[in-house]
């Protein structure tokens, strides 16, 4: 294990790439501690999680063609002992794909709701659907955008989440014009995971030059009032949700689970992500007794 000593050396002698990565790592870093943190997972446990990950990406990524994983590989790779690497070679695992496909399903669903016309009011709004009865009921709404999935699953899951409420005469309305688990601490957190690495792998993919750029912008000021930053976030929810919408309906058309009848080759994972940022600069002068809850 490297020493402290060790680490400051080398870091003195990077190239000005190493010093910008280990910048940028230090940044990210910060802002994940801060996660870690409030939500009570320690250096130790953290340690655990990133010695794991570099086992999966080494052992599934960085393989040699036609070669089986081997150990020595991934520790050369990585610069753990074969002793820590054979602990984690067989156990190591993927994402949690149950929890991806759940958040699938139920997105798929609820942006079908908001802008397919069969279930929509005169005014073009999503309705408040009956549960069975209908062409425009609940279970007709899953049966087109879920494929299989049984409408009470999605239900339950939507209700979870607080993203659709049921009346008392049975019918279900529409919170949320998109799948976002207000009430689901460990569905927020699974969005964390997932939408990080999109932006991670974007951005990993535009630093390979030999590669077509994939869209990657951002939008700041630095000295803005507060009454300002106030109208900016009802603006860019506005304007950034209808763009969602309609690209939805671009791409809806053409994937395979809404419209078996799409054609073309291969299997593609394709999208857009958007967030909203905001900081308050003034109190950056503060102590951290000061900021601490």
């Amino acid at each position: 294990m490297l020493q402290t000593s060790q680490i400051e050396s080398a870091a003195k002698s990077a190239g000005p790439v190493d010093r910008a990565l280990q910048g940028a790592i230090a940044v990210i870093l910060r802002a994940l501690a801060r996660v870690l943190l409030r939500h009570g997972v320690s250096y130790p446990a953290f340690a655990d999680l990133a010695k794991r990950a570099y086992v999966e990406v080494a052992r599934d990524d960085f393989g040699i063609p036609g070669r089986k994983p081997s150990i020595s590989r991934v520790a050369v790779l990585t610069g753990l002992t074969r002793k820590e690497i054979d602990k984690l070679f067989d156990s190591a695992t993927g994402p949690d794909s149950e929890t991806a496909e759940r958040y699938n399903r139920a997105a798929r669903v609820v942006s079908g709701w908001v802008r397919d016309a069969d279930f929509a009011d005169g005014s073009g709004q999503p309705m408040t659907l009956a549960l069975n009865e209908g062409a425009a009921s609940f279970a007709a709404l899953v049966r087109r955008y879920s494929g299989d999935m049984p409408a009470r699953a999605v239900l339950d899951e939507l209700l979870r989440v607080g993203t659709v409420e049921k009346l008392e005469d049975g019918r279900v309305r529409l919170l949320a014009r998109a799948y976002i688990p207000r009430t689901s601490d460990a569905d927020m957190l699974a969005i964390l995971g997932a939408d990080t690495a999109d932006l991670i792998h974007t951005i990993d993919h535009n630093l390979q030059r030999e590669n077509e750029p994939r869209f990657q912008r951002k939008l700041m000021y630095d000295n803005l009032p507060r009454e300002a930053v106030g109208k900016f976030r009802e603006l860019s929810a506005a304007r950034a949700q209808g763009l969602m919408e309609y690209l939805d309906g671009w791409l809806s058309q053409h994937d395979r689970d809404v419209n078996p009848a799409s054609e073309g080759t291969g299997r593609i994972r394709a999208g857009l992500g958007i967030f909203y940022f905001e900081e308050d600069l003034a109190s950056q002068g503060k102590t951290i007794e000061e900021k601490l809850p």
